[in-house]
């Protein structure tokens, strides 16, 4: 009968890192309207479910009929709305779920406050630029902003005639111009096997 000698010191082996499927993150994608940020999101959590994660995907829209109605698009009040948008991504992730963010979040400040919070949390926080050059986005006009803006019918386009700070060093900068949705969510993807979360 053989026995096992603990290591020197007595020391508890470390524990299994948790597996992909059960580790929760935010995947911030930042970027201009148009840019393509929620059907990339749309893309990957349908992937992700398929291998057995927890995904929930928190459309900037969405959230702004239902947890924000009543803010307005003064620089404030954008960075109430990502706040709140960035409190409950947290919460979510650090309950083992991929939370998918297609937010604009068009200031930095908002951004880093919202990555502040999952770092004092401990919640891994990823943020991805959706880096569309605006022409591409004025093409796509998805809403129809764009064309609003041009003929004088809104002001406040972010940018357009209201600033979009993009990020300086994201996790990753996705390139669209020129590419399949597939592609980018693919790419997405993979940055996410690296990470250890798919």
């Amino acid at each position: 009968m053989t026995t096992t000698t603990p290591a020197a010191g007595g020391a508890a082996e470390a524990a299994p890192a948790a597996a992909p499927c059960e580790r929760g993150a935010t995947v911030w994608l930042t970027g201009l309207p148009s840019a393509g940020k929620t059907t990339l999101a749309l893309a990957l959590a349908e992937r992700l479910r398929t291998e057995g994660h927890r995904v929930e995907v928190l459309d900037g829209d969405e959230i702004r009929e239902f947890l924000s109605k009543g803010l307005g698009f003064t620089r404030e009040d954008r960075h109430t709305n990502v706040t709140r948008i960035g409190f409950v991504a947290e919460k979510l992730a650090a309950n083992g779920v991929k939370v998918l963010a297609p937010v604009i979040a068009p200031y930095a400040d908002s951004r880093a406050a919202v990555r502040e919070r999952h770092d004092a949390r401990g919640t891994e926080f990823l943020e991805i630029h959706v880096a569309t050059p605006v022409e591409l986005c004025a093409e796509r006009d998805v809403k129809g902003l764009y064309a609003k803006q041009a003929a004088g019918q809104l002001a406040g386009l972010t940018g357009v005639d209201d600033p979009y700070e993009a990020p300086a060093a994201p996790e990753l900068r996705l390139q669209t111009q020129g590419r399949q949705v597939a592609e980018s969510a693919a790419e997405l993807h993979a940055f996410l096997t690296e990470r250890g979360l798919a």
